[in-house]
Parts: C-alpha cells; structure tokens; sequence
C-alpha cells in the first residue's frame, strides 16, 4: 500500500495543515490503463471526519530521475507510485481518454462536441495551483484536476459547458470533463479539460501595476499616469455583464428578496472565529436586514469574482474558475443569487489590489489618499461598463451592494485572519467605511 497519510500533508492542495490524519488509505482503484491508475483515497481524522482526494498514480520499476523529489508517492513491492500528472507522457494518456469518450468502472470521460485533440501536446503542471493542480499542454489545452472530493457537480465544470455550448465570447471553451458517482450515488466531478488562453495576462498584476504606477507619480492626476486602469475596468465591467446575460438566457432567472438569512448566518460564523468582528456584528446585522424588503433577480453566476479570475488576452477579457468560493457546500455555490454578488465581489478586488501595497499606512496618509482615487476610479468604471450592457446600474442599488459587499469583507476578514494575518487590515478597514453609509463607498451614487 502506497504511503498516502505521508505524502498527502507535503502536497499544496491538501487542505488541511493542523489536524491529525488517523488513515489516509484507497477506498477505490480504478485500472485506467496498464501501469495507470485513479485512486481515490479516504482520509480519517481524529474527529472521526472523513475526506476524499484523488490521485492519478502512473507506476514504474525504474523511476526516472525527475520524479523523485516532487512526484514520488511510495513503492508498493518491486514497482514505484508517483502523480501521474507530472509524467508528460501519463498526463497525455488521461487527456486521450477524454478525447476517447472511454467509460472505465463508473469513471466518465467526456469530451466536448469538435474540440481539438491536444494528447500529442507537451505537458507541465502549473507551479502556482493551489487547491487544485493544472496541467498544461503547451498552447492547446488545460487540465483542472479537483483533488479534494465532494459530492455534487462543480460549478465550474456546469457553467463552462453551458456558456461554451452558447458560443460565450469571455470564458474559456469546455473540452471535456472526468466525472464519476461516489458511493451514495451522488455525481462528483473529477477534472475538466479547458481551451488555453493564449498570451493572456493575469488581471490582478495587471490591476496592481497600474496601482503602483500611481503611487509613483505623485505630481499626476490617476488619468494622467501611463498605467491607468481605468478603460481595462470599463471593458471588465462589460464582460462580466455578458457573461450574466448569458447565464440567464440559458438557466433562467427568479425574482426574490436577498438571501438575508444566509448573509446573518455567515456574520454569526465569522464572529465566531473572529471575535474581533463581535463590534461590527449589530450594525452589520442591520445592514444585511435593511436589504430585506427588496426584491431582485436571482440567477446562476460566477460566485467568487475578483480580478484574479480575470484574464486579458490581445483583444478581450475572460473569466476563468467558476467554482464559486472553495469552503462552501456545493449546493450552496450552486444555488442562484444576484449578480450584485459578483459585481461586490469585484469591487472588492480594487480595493485589495491598491491597499495591498500599503502594508497598512495610516488612513490618512498621502498614499492612502492615492488609493483611494485609484479605487473610486476603477469601481466606477468597472461599473459604467457593466451597466452599458447589463441595461442597468449597479450603483442604483447601491444598499444591496453594500450588504454583498459587506459580506464579502466579513468573510475576507476571516480569511486573512486565519491564513494571512498581515492582510488582515484591510478587510477590517472596509468594514468600518461600508459601515459607515454612503461614505465609505467609493462607487455610491452621489
């Protein structure tokens, strides 16, 4: 047996870093080819909790030199494991298995109708993947494997297909995708085969140059400095407006009040791991209730928006990773919402991208003051192009805004707290100014 509960807590994507692993053993082998296997293990804590990763093991009695360090599992007998996704050669025969339509023991994989065959690619695994691991091959396609295991089919997989099948000019295309059933019969998705976006530059270093640009020139106007942001905003703005009307188009579209509930709920959460945010939880509370009597239209979106699931290619921009935020059921990343959450989620990422650069200088400080401009200026903008194809304003919903955006910043404030405590600042800073009415929201109407 390979020595998974070693070698799991020394790869990135697994998630959790400070609880104990009772056993992390196979609970189904899947023989895809020979010398190829999908293992899925089961991992048991001392809680008694249960998790499920995947792994894609390619076997060798002579490992190349290459493998050891960063892809050796364990030897089982005379042969040795290693993640296949590191071996060209076996990452290239699970793509052909996609390309293929093979069904093997319960396991799926299914190609898009007339997508390119990229099995002859050369293939590497992106470096910077977190929670899941990419492999890319060369300029035709990206392989998303979803290590961790939960029932339900990812969003990301669903709604790529959808928008790729309705010719959407801002994603990606679908290839292909692996699923599967696990034991309860639930669908589960494995891994998706995506179009490469070529000579695509990432959007949040192209939102933190433009930041830093203005910091530098400090006798310029922020529509007078050479990196200026904002026209790239406005087209941004424009993208993410038609990727929501498509979404609705296809899936369709409700009418009704916000998701109060689940807003206060997730308050409740992150004070309990937080209780710093105990202060703002009353006047939070308010803010969320104050949206109640709204109406508006719920439908199928991104879910976890921000700049760095944006890409800019040559002539437009694509969104990527539509999975909606990792530490959620996947029901509830599947449930329809407004597209005011994705719209705050964004404006958000402005004021990430330029406070960011701060390391928390005081308020009112001259760069602080440039932040600001800067971010007034990009919120708006990313704004006055979403409404020319949306049809309407965001900002004319401004209290709506505010709670979504006020719940982002909680769950931020969690977040940093937890895994990047020299961060924290800046969520708990837009807490006070969201709070603080139309004041501390550089995109509210005057």
């Amino acid at each position: 047996m390979l020595p998974f509960a070693d070698w799991l807590p020394r790869q990135r994507w697994f998630s959790v870093r400070n609880r104990t692993i009772q056993s992390a053993v196979p609970v189904q082998v899947t023989s895809l080819e020979p010398s190829l296997d999908h293992v899925i293990v089961g991992v048991s804590y001392e809680d008694g909790e249960v998790e499920h990763y995947q792994v894609f093991v390619a076997w060798d009695h002579h490992l190349a030199a290459e493998f050891e360090a960063v892809a050796t599992i364990g030897s089982d007998g005379d042969r040795t494991g290693y993640d296949a996704l590191f071996n060209e050669s076996a990452a290239q025969r699970v793509v052909a298995l996609i390309h293929s339509g093979a069904q093997i023991d319960g396991l799926r994989f299914t190609p898009e109708p007339g997508v390119p065959n990229a099995v002859a690619a050369p293939a590497r695994v992106v470096e910077a993947e977190q929670s899941n691991t990419s492999v890319v091959f060369e300029r035709t396609a990206i392989l998303k494997v979803f290590r961790r295991i939960v029932a339900g089919v990812n969003p990301d997989i669903e709604l790529n297909r959808v928008l790729a099948r309705a010719g959407c000019p801002h994603t990606a295309p679908l290839l292909g995708a692996i699923e599967g059933v696990d034991d309860a019969g639930q669908s589960v998705s494995l891994a998706m085969l995506n179009d490469y976006v070529e000579d695509a530059a990432d959007g949040w270093a192209m939102a933190e140059t433009s930041a830093r640009d203005l910091y530098a020139e400090v006798d310029l106007q922020a529509d007078e400095v050479g990196g200026d942001f904002a026209a790239e905003s406005d087209r941004l703005g424009e993208a993410v407006a038609v990727v929501h009307r498509m979404l609705a188009d296809e899936l369709g579209t409700t009418v009704a009040p916000p998701p109060v509930a689940d807003m206060a709920a997730r308050l409740d959460a992150a004070v309990d791991a937080v209780p710093e945010l105990a202060q703002y939880a009353s006047a939070a509370r308010d803010v969320f209730e104050g949206t109640g009597g709204e109406l508006v239209t719920h439908q199928r979106i991104h879910g976890d928006l921000h700049l760095g699931q944006a890409l800019r290619t040559t002539d437009h921009w694509i969104l990527i990773d539509f999975e909606g935020e990792p530490g959620r059921p996947m029901s509830e990343r599947r449930r329809p919402d407004s597209p005011l959450r994705d719209v705050a989620g964004m404006l958000r990422s402005y004021e990430y991208a330029a406070l960011q650069l701060l390391s928390g200088e005081d308020g009112d400080g001259p760069l602080a003051y440039r932040a600001q401009e800067w971010i007034r200026r990009n919120q708006n903008a990313f704004c006055d192009g979403y409404s020319a194809v949306a049809g309407s304003d965001p900002r004319d919903r401004w209290s709506l805004l505010r709670a979504y955006g006020l719940d982002k910043a909680l769950y931020e404030a969690w977040y940093e707290t937890r895994h990047r405590p020299s961060w924290r600042w800046i969520p708990l800073q837009s807490i006070t100014r969201l709070l603080d009415t139309r004041e501390g929201m550089a995109w509210a109407p005057g």
